[in-house]
């Protein structure tokens, strides 16, 4: 839900004005793409598409009924088959997610998580840049550990108990955090629903994330901290000054909690290594590539409920997030529909006739393209609907520079407005319900787009530098 509508419900006439608007523009684009050479059924598929689009912005917590709709209205009006809807829907995506958050609610169980929030804690001679710094490193690799989501939550709850002991305004903490979180998510495939689809799109390996995007992370990581603790340096001096105070009357942060954390990092471990050594793994027994990438999570989620089989129902319950997973696999359709119909590879023949071939330019455009996107509406959104786009220009061009540009626009995208990533919205979300404070558009702004754009800068230099050492094609994807 996004932050603004967290307060109230919208009225019934609200909801008919906004549901109004959502078909007018819909429909009235789809009909004016007639007149540059769209179809009728690439123009139902479109219009569909927009009104997902429309939809995130109107009204977030409406957007999985109108995907229902969307997708019955592809299917009646024969722009979509059934086949063609169950090959589109990335079932094999969906499964990875339901997977690893079963893993995640585990992980929880099992006092991981705990034992992160105490050995932060923990730190000997702590001040607040490197309170804050250690916060940002541990966002952003959890982040690449489970997943965007589980990182924020966690690490939003340490940020309150800090901030709360402390009395500090804890707003620039959570943003900082959030910035990283986002960040550090491209990092690997496990860090959002965006990299697992990419991966699976393009047939990228765990090892490709590793080799080429997980370098990148970490230098646009090491600028976002940088920039973030130079533009809090106010806030962290008083973190500075609250904390000596504290100390002085010889009390901790928090009190230390001793959890039995072994097991869980034992698990996670073997869940991150049986992932990783997927490509040699299905080079071995001769299978069908990033199949067992995608199934490694459902082996470590069954093991898991075997296991702790008086939990497994509630880790599938209520540690699965179905109605996000059920969100995703309709978008994934209906962007299906658009290379079912033709609109991608009409896309991409314009796009490479305005942009041209040249790598030099299509990276920067596709980033920039996929950022700006992804700072209103959700960044699944625009990856499912570009992925297809690279795959036509992965045709005559280098394609893995295309797709890292997909990856970093969309993922460093999320950090210019405080409604470009789910990460965003659920820290915000948790500030709001703690502290009944509401911030606000231009506060999150300031600071988001700057970092933004020179962490986007960054990235784009360091994909074009490794551009010569990628590999010119790449298998298909799923």
């Amino acid at each position: 839900m996004h932050v603004a509508e967290q307060h109230r419900e919208l009225t019934n006439a609200e909801l008919a004005m906004r549901l109004a608007l959502l078909i007018v523009i819909s429909a009235g684009t789809a009909l004016l793409l007639g007149t540059a050479g769209l179809d009728a059924r690439q123009q139902v598929a479109t219009g569909v598409f927009l009104a997902i689009i429309l939809g995130t912005l109107f009204f977030w917590t409406f957007r999985l009924s109108i995907a229902f709709l969307g997708v019955a209205v592809l299917i009646a009006s024969r722009s979509l088959s059934i086949p063609a809807f169950v090959e589109s829907a990335s079932l094999p995506v969906i499964l990875f997610l339901a997977g690893m958050m079963v893993i995640a609610g585990a992980l929880r169980d099992l006092g991981f998580f705990t034992w992160v929030v105490q050995s932060i804690l923990s730190l000997p001679r702590m001040t607040g840049r490197k309170f804050m710094v250690t916060l940002a490193l541990a966002s952003a690799l959890l982040a690449c550990a489970v997943d965007e989501v589980t990182s924020i939550i966690l690490i939003t709850i340490l940020v309150f108990q800090v901030c709360g002991r402390l009395k500090l305004d804890p707003v620039p903490y959570v943003i900082m955090c959030v910035l990283c979180t986002n960040v550090g998510s491209a990092g690997t495939m496990l860090g959002n629903p965006v990299s697992i689809y990419i991966g699976a799109k393009a047939g990228l390996t765990f090892q490709d994330f590793i080799v080429w995007a997980f370098p990148i992370m970490l230098v646009t990581l090491g600028i976002t901290i940088m920039l973030t603790v130079l533009w809090f340096r106010k806030e962290l001096r008083e973190f500075d000054e609250k904390l000596q105070e504290r100390l002085e009357r010889n009390l901790s942060l928090a009190p230390k909690v001793t959890v039995p954390y072994k097991r869980s990092l034992l698990f996670l471990t073997v869940t991150v290594l049986f992932i990783a050594s997927h490509h040699f793994l299905e080079e071995l027994f001769h299978l069908e590539r990033n199949s067992i990438l995608l199934v490694a999570p459902l082996v470590c989620a069954g093991v898991i409920m075997i296991v702790r089989r008086d939990r497994a129902r509630h880790y599938v319950e209520n540690d699965v997030d179905w109605w996000e997973l059920l969100f995703f696999m309709l978008l994934f359709a209906i962007a299906g529909t658009l290379e079912y119909t033709g609109v991608t590879a009409f896309m991409a023949e314009h796009f490479q006739r305005g942009f041209g071939t040249d790598l030099a330019f299509l990276v920067p455009v596709v980033m920039v393209i996929t950022a700006l996107g992804s700072a209103f509406v959700d960044n699944v959104i625009f990856v499912a609907a570009f992925s297809p786009v690279i795959v036509e220009l992965g045709t005559v061009v280098q394609p893995m520079p295309l797709w890292w540009a997909l990856l970093f626009g969309a993922c460093i995208g999320g950090n210019i407005t405080m409604i470009g990533s789910v990460a965003n919205i659920v820290a915000l979300g948790m500030l709001e319900k703690q502290y009944r404070t509401h911030m606000s558009f231009w506060r999150w702004l300031k600071v988001g787009v700057v970092v933004a754009l020179i962490a986007g800068v960054v990235a784009w230099a360091l994909i074009m530098l490794a551009a010569p050492f990628m590999p010119d094609a790449l298998p298909a994807g799923l």
